[in-house]
């Protein structure tokens, strides 16, 4: 089994990405108890798409986070690096008809100014240099165009008037990530030792606060954020300028 280290060398994550394409979206519904459904609604929620805009959904995977976006009447194009995930991809039914290339998020394949609005969902933090993809997103952006990061993140539980209720949530959460969640993945995925990785990266990956610098860094303007339960994903948007 192939699994990627935390150095994000292109090649191990795209190999590793092959070998948990069989699965891939199985385990993640399994493994987020169906909250996955309600992220990708989210997501294309926050990009307030419109009929006949264009839409790139970068590290797509299998795309069914393309077909989400589809639903808005936008034309959306999934992009990923693994070929293993686009041809799984192409493969269901549901989405033949979507458009799949194979695409580096450091060196994306379109011209300038292609799209109206450009996200990755779970695909940022297995990028080896977040801020050249975040410029590269820019590129190929329009100006006035939309940027929406859908990412897992530092949780916080549930807040009431701007206080935790729940303290022990990240303590919790942080124990089903490392010990509970590759038990599960060896029971559904198709290459559960990538799933170690995976925990690892989610675990070190920075909170919502470094990741609005960064996006803020890279050149896009109005960088806001927002917490999906709890603070396990967080959504964040931005605008070119």
């Amino acid at each position: 089994m192939t699994r990627a280290t935390l150095d994000k060398k292109p090649h191990e994550v795209a190999t590793m990405f092959d070998g948990v394409a069989k699965r891939y979206d199985l385990t993640n519904s399994v493994l987020s108890f169906g909250q996955d459904r309600r992220w990708r609604r989210k997501t294309r929620e926050a990009l307030r798409l419109r009929p006949g805009q264009r839409v790139l959904d970068v590290a797509a995977g299998t795309g069914v986070s393309t077909h989400e976006l589809a639903r808005s009447g936008a034309f959306a194009v999934a992009s990923d690096f693994s070929q293993g995930m686009l041809r799984a991809g192409k493969k269901r039914s549901d989405r033949r008809q979507l458009p799949f290339v194979a695409a580096d998020a450091l060196h994306l394949p379109f011209a300038d100014a292609s799209f109206d609005a450009v996200t990755i969902s779970f695909g940022l933090r297995n990028i080896v240099d977040v801020p050249a993809a975040l410029a590269e997103f820019a590129r190929v952006t329009k100006p006035g165009g939309r940027l929406v990061v859908c990412e897992f993140s530092t949780p916080i539980g549930p807040t009431v008037l701007g206080h935790q209720v729940m303290p022990w949530f990240k303590t919790v959460y942080m124990n089903y990530l490392m010990r509970a969640l590759p038990w599960l993945a060896r029971k559904v995925s198709s290459n559960p030792d990538a799933y170690v990785y995976l925990a690892e990266s989610i675990r070190s990956w920075p909170a919502q606060e470094e990741l609005t610098r960064t996006i803020t860094q890279a050149g896009w303007a109005d960088v806001r954020w927002r917490n999906l339960t709890g603070g396990i994903v967080a959504l964040h948007r931005a605008d070119r300028a």
